[in-house]
């Protein structure tokens, strides 16, 4: 996987010309960010050796290189998950590519359910800490040379980032929640039971993805940055039947928001 790793990365950088510090996901509903980005390169993961091909409605599948904020910056148009039936490596691969492409901070986004009782349909919230809720970790087996076997996990989202998005976020007015994000393997949107016993269990959100990129990304000693889309609510007495297309449209209808936070962010950072 290493060496699949190294060779993806060189034949990336002999078609960049740049030397981009920053990297973005973004996820579900959250491709129209990409508008924000003035491109330079736009390849499609179809193209780039070893790469896994998203299969998600919603997810271009792009890898697109250009500038945002003022920086040259790399993003992931679309992501893997583990419901699609791609292994944690799998998934996790593009952070790894990140990593020897010379990515220094990652930003993550999502579409996510609300548990936290105080949020509401629309909300945007920054990632504070996650629930590792996968059945398969993305560090299990040989260690990789990019961070210690057994990797602190005290503070996987920066502070210091955390803390610059509030003070963007106060400045332009922008209405933001803190939490915790729990990560599932999905594909099904989750019981009544289940949203429940992740509430007790200290999630403010659920969604299928973002957490072995991050633990990841972490290990490699890249700073992240996370901040989830509050797409449905998963709150007893205010649970109803939600699809795949619902969480598109209310992503796409607060994703501006999440954009002019993170076009900032970069610009400052």
């Amino acid at each position: 996987m290493y060496a699949k790793i190294q060779e993806t990365a060189t034949w990336l950088k002999a078609r960049i010309s740049t030397q981009p510090e920053t990297a973005i996901v973004l996820g579900t509903g959250l491709g129209k960010l990409a508008d924000e980005i003035e491109v330079k390169d736009r390849i499609p993961y179809s193209e780039i050796p070893n790469m896994p091909v998203s299969t998600v409605e919603g997810h271009s599948g792009c890898l697109l290189i250009g500038k945002l904020g003022g920086k040259d910056i790399l993003a992931m148009q679309g992501r893997f998950h583990f419901y699609e039936g791609y292994s944690m490596k799998e998934v996790t691969f593009p952070i790894r590519v990140m990593y020897e492409l010379g990515i220094k901070t990652l930003f993550v986004s999502n579409a996510a359910g609300g548990t936290n009782p105080t949020f509401k349909i629309g909300d945007l919230m920054i990632i504070t800490d996650h629930i590792n809720f996968f059945p398969e970790h993305p560090l299990h087996g040989p260690n990789f040379p990019t961070g210690p076997r057994f990797p602190d996990m005290s503070e996987a989202y920066d502070k210091q980032l955390v803390a610059l998005a509030d003070e963007i976020a106060k400045e332009k007015g922008i209405e933001v929640q803190h939490g915790v994000y729990l990560g599932t393997q999905g594909p099904t949107f989750e019981t009544p039971a289940e949203y429940k016993m992740f509430r007790i269990l200290g999630a403010d959100s659920v969604g299928m993805s973002t957490v072995p990129e991050v633990i990841v990304a972490h290990h490699c000693g890249i700073k992240v940055f996370g901040m989830s889309i509050i797409t449905d609510i998963g709150v007893e007495g205010k649970i109803v039947e939600v699809s795949h297309e619902e969480v598109q449209k209310a992503a796409n209808a607060v994703q501006p928001l999440m954009a002019e936070i993170m076009r900032e962010m970069i610009k400052r950072s």
